[in-house]
């Protein structure tokens, strides 16, 4: 009975297993990948797994409207981990995985469509502020608000500056407009994403102390003329005044 019992669990799990793999491999131009990175990237239910239509963001409703204009078929999952999905787009031909910085280490790693958009590391202030900052030094005599473990807060620290650090960035939005802080150090566009989804809206960017775009990363072996149809179509949309109207609609 116990062995009738686990080789039913062992033939459903590779069902399972077998069924997310064939999701991935369908016959399509490519095959994309991507995370939770909101609002680059968003699965609708909140979950680390989600397919096609279930998932929404800047970055996903750019890469739609690119493929539509270059006439290109694409499966898009989005999964976690980060790691995971870093590797299959490495190794397998025919993937790709976004949004991803292109920085100088990854740079002959892959193929590059982009920029789709920023990640910079911004201060933000409430509307009325006063606020003027040259450089990250001049920040030093404000109260900072941080997200504790992010990237940023550690640079803050690392900077010798003494962020007041919560679990969750939003919170910073709130404590921003009430006072309890007079700078909120995030991401961009982010920052600004996480404050409207808590009703906070009309913060300004007082300093940009880290730039960094966004791309849609190709495995290697994807031809160039699929390369070149994407980014042209990518170009067109940005001339068009598509991307910054997609923005718009999550920010």
């Amino acid at each position: 009975m116990l062995k009738r019992l686990l080789l039913a669990l062992t033939s459903t799990a590779l069902l399972l297993i077998n069924g997310v793999q064939a999701a991935e491999n369908p016959d399509t131009d490519l095959v994309l990948l991507t995370e939770n990175f909101p609002p680059y990237n968003m699965a609708k239910n909140g979950k680390n797994f989600a397919q096609d239509e279930n998932i929404n963001g800047i970055a996903v409703d750019i890469v739609r409207e690119m493929f539509r204009r270059a006439d290109m078929t694409y499966s898009l999952t989005l999964r976690f981990p980060w790691e995971r999905i870093y590797k299959l787009a490495l190794e397998k031909p025919g993937y790709g995985v976004f949004v991803m910085a292109r920085l100088p280490d990854r740079e002959k790693l892959f193929k590059w469509v982009g920029p789709i958009g920023p990640d910079d590391w911004i201060m933000l202030a409430s509307e009325d502020s006063k606020i003027s900052l040259e450089t990250l030094d001049d920040a030093r005599k404000f109260k900072v608000g941080a997200y504790k473990g992010d990237a940023i807060a550690e640079t803050l620290i690392k900077q010798g500056l003494k962020p007041i650090v919560v679990l969750r960035d939003q919170d910073n939005a709130k404590k921003l407009v009430n006072g309890q802080i007079d700078l909120w150090a995030t991401g961009d566009p982010a920052g600004r994403y996480l404050a409207r989804q808590d009703g906070v809206t009309g913060l300004k960017t007082v300093l940009r102390f880290n730039s960094a775009e966004l791309y849609l990363a190709l495995n290697k072996d994807v031809p160039d003329e699929t390369v070149a149809k994407l980014q042209t179509a990518l170009d067109q949309m940005r001339k068009d005044g598509v991307v910054e109207q997609i923005m718009a609609r999550y920010l």
